[in-house]
């Protein structure tokens, strides 16, 4: 079975390429001070493998890897995150905005404040132009609005 990609297989091509990423740690923690690196790479144009790495604020060295993909059998973006600081697997289920530039990513996870829990959160990948984009991760409170808890931005090298 070979599957072709499609539109929304194209639109994650715009991911790929080298990039400098700086953070900022919305939730009161430290800003990494010396810039991320991610190689975004794609598979057969089916998949976009994010592999990053950096320092983390605590100066440990870290790691990420996220994939991406499209679904047509659903009509959804589909991927994973995982990274060297924490033991659980983010699954991902989203849909590019109205705006045509932001890729929303929905996931559970713990709950950071409330051991035990579980919370809902969501990455937002926003193509800013060809060479720039962020993203942005948020947690959902129990009123429904969102807390910004995270904020990359990514510059092409």
């Amino acid at each position: 079975m070979k599957s072709e990609p499609q539109e929304e297989h194209r639109w994650l091509e715009q991911l790929l390429g080298e990039w400098t990423v700086a953070s900022e740690d919305l939730a009161g923690g430290t800003p990494s001070a010396e810039a991320w690196m991610e190689n975004v790479r794609s598979m057969q144009g089916l998949w976009v493998v994010c592999e990053g790495q950096g320092t983390m604020p605590d100066g440990n060295f870290g790691q990420t890897l996220m994939t991406l993909g499209f679904n047509p059998l659903t009509g959804r973006y589909v991927g994973t995150w995982v990274g060297s600081m924490m033991t659980h697997m983010w699954v991902y289920d989203g849909e590019i905005e109205d705006d045509g530039k932001t890729l929303a990513l929905n996931c559970d996870g713990p709950d950071f404040e409330n051991p035990g829990r579980s919370a809902r959160y969501q990455d937002r990948i926003t193509l800013i132009d060809a060479n720039r984009r962020t993203l942005t991760a948020r947690v959902q409170a129990e009123d429904g609005s969102w807390k910004e808890l995270m904020k990359a931005e990514y510059r092409r090298r």
